[in-house]
C-alpha cells in the first residue's frame, strides 16, 4: 500500500462507534521496545540507528500485520506527509522533528502503527474507536509476541523491558483514552475530576499528547506507572477510573439539561450556525465549535450527523490535511478560508 493510499483512507479509530462512543473518542495502547545490546536512538550514531531501522524493517515487512499496509522511512516523506501522519496520531511530535534515521509502519486500517527510532527503537501503538482498551490489548499483545519471535528485546528479569525513559521501564506500556468532556467543563467540575484522576496515578494531557494544549474539551488520560504492575493490572485500573469519569460526564450533561436547557440548546445552535455559514475560520475556533456540535449530536439535539463524520472533522480541518486536499502549500488565511468551505460542504451533506 502506498503512502498516498494511506493518506486517502479513513482512520478506523475515527469511526465513532464502540462502547461509550458518545464520550470516548478513542482508546490507545502503546508499547516501548528496544533491541538488546544496541544504544537507544538518542545515544546511538548513524551506523547503529540505521542498523536498527533496517533490522526492524526486514521483520515488519514479513509480518501479517503490514501486508496491506505501509513500511517506510520518514526521510523519504515530505514535511507535509509527515505532518498528516502526526495529525492522524500515527506518529508523535518527537518522531516528526528528530533527525535520526527513523521510519514508520502503518496497517491498512490505521489502527496499528509502529514508530522506529523515536525515543525507543520501537513504539508500537494500537488505536480503536470508543472505549476498547481490552481490544487494543488483544491486538498489540499479538503484535508484540510475533515481533519477539524475530527480535531480541532488551529485558531485565529484575525490572522488565528496558526503555530510554525510566518512567517506561517495566511493561513499557502506556494505555490511554481520549475523552470528550464538555459537560464537566461547562459545569466547572473538570478541575475537581482531573485532580482526583491524577491522585489515582493517572496523567492528563491534551489532544496531541504530552505537552499539548487541551482543545475542544478533549482530554487524554493515561497510566503513569509501568513498573511493578502487569499489563492487565494497568488496563483494569485505567478501566475502573475512566468508567467513573464517563459516569461523571453523563451526570454533568443531564444536569445541564435540567438546569438550563435553553442556554444549552443556544450554545449548540450557535456552534452549528457558525460552522454551517462561516467563510473564514481558524483551526482553534473550529475545534471548539465542533466540540459543541458533537455534544449536540450525542445529546439528541442534532440529528442526521454521524459520530464518525464529526470525529473526522477534528482531523480533516487540520493544516496539513487541508493542504493535502488543495494539492499545494497554503498560507494561514487561505487555510482558514478553505477550512470554512470544507465544513460548509460537509454539513450540507448530512
Amino acid at each position: 500500500m502506498s503512502l498516498n493510499n494511506i493518506l486517502n483512507t479513513k482512520c478506523e479509530w475515527l469511526s465513532g462507534d464502540g462502547p461509550d462512543c458518545d464520550i470516548v473518542l478513542s482508546s490507545r495502547i502503546r508499547l516501548a521496545r528496544n533491541l538488546k545490546g544496541i544504544p537507544f536512538p538518542n545515544a546511538g550514531d548513524y551506523r547503529s540507528n540505521n542498523e536498527v531501522l533496517e533490522k526492524i524493517f526486514r521483520v515488519l515487512r514479513k509480518t501479517s500485520f503490514f501486508k496491506k499496509g505501509l513500511v517506510a522511512k520518514l526521510s523519504e516523506m515530505s514535511d507535509l506527509e509527515k505532518q498528516i501522519l502526526l495529525e492522524r496520531h500515527l506518529i508523535s511530535k518527537e518522531h516528526l522533528i528528530n533527525r535520526i534515521e527513523s521510519g514508520v509502519a502503518i496497517s491498512e486500517k490505521q489502527d496499528l502503527s509502529i514508530m522506529v527510532n523515536e525515543e525507543d527503537h520501537m513504539r508500537i501503538q494500537v488505536l480503536k474507536s470508543g472505549f476498547r482498551l481490552d481490544d487494543c490489548w488483544e491486538l498489540i499483545d499479538n503484535v508484540d509476541s510475533e515481533l519477539e519471535q524475530h527480535l531480541d528485546f532488551a529485558y531485565s528479569p529484575a525490572v522488565g523491558y528496558l526503555t530510554a525513559c525510566p518512567t517506561n521501564v517495566g511493561t513499557g506500556m502506556r494505555a490511554s483514552i481520549m475523552l470528550h468532556l464538555p459537560g464537566l467543563v461547562l459545569m466547572e467540575l473538570i478541575n475537581k475530576v482531573m485532580q482526583a484522576v491524577i491522585k489515582l496515578g493517572m496523567t492528563v494531557r491534551g489532544f496531541y499528547g504530552e505537552g499539548s494544549e487541551v482543545l475542544g474539551n478533549l482530554f487524554q488520560i493515561s497510566n503513569q506507572v509501568t513498573l511493578g504492575k502487569s499489563e492487565k493490572e494497568i488496563i483494569s485500573n485505567l478501566n475502573r477510573v475512566l468508567n467513573l469519569v464517563v459516569e461523571h460526564e453523563r451526570n454533568s450533561r443531564q444536569l445541564m439539561r435540567q438546569k438550563n436547557e435553553a442556554r444549552l440548546q443556544d450554545r449548540i445552535g450557535r456552534a452549528y450556525g457558525i460552522l454551517a455559514n462561516a467563510h473564514i475560520i481558524s483551526s482553534k475556533e473550529t475545534i471548539s465549535l465542533i466540540s459543541a456540535l458533537r455534544m449536540g449530536m450525542d445529546m439528541g439535539y442534532i440529528n442526521g450527523i454521524g459520530g464518525g463524520s464529526i470525529n473526522e472533522l477534528f482531523i480533516v480541518t487540520q493544516p496539513a490535511h487541508l493542504q493535502q486536499s488543495a494539492g499545494e502549500l497554503l498560507d494561514a488565511e487561505t487555510r482558514d478560508i478553505l477550512r470554512a468551505k470544507l465544513i460548509r460542504e460537509r454539513l450540507k451533506q448530512k
